[in-house]
C-alpha cells in the first residue's frame, strides 16, 4: 500500500532556514526567457535542487508576477534571484568571478548531458535560452562549453523549464 503523505509529513524547511541553508555550486541563467510560466517553474525547480541563485536576463518576467507565483508556488521567495538587463553582461561577470558557463544548447561540438563531467570545486552556471531562439549567440560565444539533452523524437526541443529540470536534476544528483 502506497499512501500519499501530507505536506506536514514531509519536513520541509521554512524559507528563511531556506535562505540560511547552504547551496549547491550551482546558478541558473535565464536568456531572454519570455513566459512567466516558464520562469516560475525554473524557480521552482532552482528551490528543489537549492540552486545558489537565478538570473533572469533581459525580457524574463520577473516578480512579483502572477504568471511566476503560479508555477513557482513561493519558490519567488526562498530562491535569491536578479534581473539584469543583459545576458552577455551577466556572463562576463559571472566569467569573471571564476564561474564555469555551461551554455544549454544544441550546437557543434556540444556535450550531451550524461557525458558532462562535474570537476569537484568548481561552481557552474547554466544558461539556459528564449523559447524560440535558445540562447543567443553573443551569448555562446562566451560559453566554456555547451551541453546537450540528447533527444529521439522529431521535435528537437524540449520546453525551456523541462530542460531546467532535467538538467539540475541530473547535475545536483551526481554533486550531492
Amino acid at each position: 500500500m502506497f499512501r500519499k503523505l501530507y505536506n506536514e509529513e514531509l519536513g520541509r524547511i521554512g524559507v528563511e532556514e531556506y535562505k540560511n541553508s547552504a547551496k549547491a555550486p550551482v546558478a541558473v541563467v535565464l536568456d531572454n526567457v519570455r513566459s512567466g510560466h516558464n520562469v516560475g517553474s525554473a524557480f521552482r525547480t532552482c528551490d528543489a535542487f537549492r540552486i545558489s541563485k537565478i538570473f533572469l536576463c533581459g525580457i524574463c518576467a520577473v516578480p512579483p508576477s502572477p504568471e511566476i507565483h503560479k508555477t513557482a508556488l513561493g519558490a519567488e521567495f526562498s530562491v535569491d534571484w536578479e534581473h539584469c538587463d543583459s545576458t552577455v553582461e551577466v556572463a562576463r561577470r559571472l566569467k569573471a568571478e571564476g564561474w564555469t558557463l555551461v551554455g544549454v544548447e544544441q550546437t557543434e561540438n556540444s556535450t550531451m548531458l550524461q557525458d558532462f563531467t562535474i570537476e569537484k570545486g568548481r561552481r557552474y552556471a547554466f544558461i539556459f535560452g528564449n523559447e524560440v531562439n535558445g540562447v543567443a549567440q553573443e551569448v555562446m560565444d562566451l560559453c566554456d562549453m555547451a551541453l546537450e539533452i540528447p533527444q529521439q523524437g522529431t521535435k528537437h526541443s524540449l520546453n525551456v523549464s523541462v530542460s531546467v529540470g532535467i538538467v539540475l536534476w541530473d547535475i545536483i544528483r551526481r554533486i550531492i
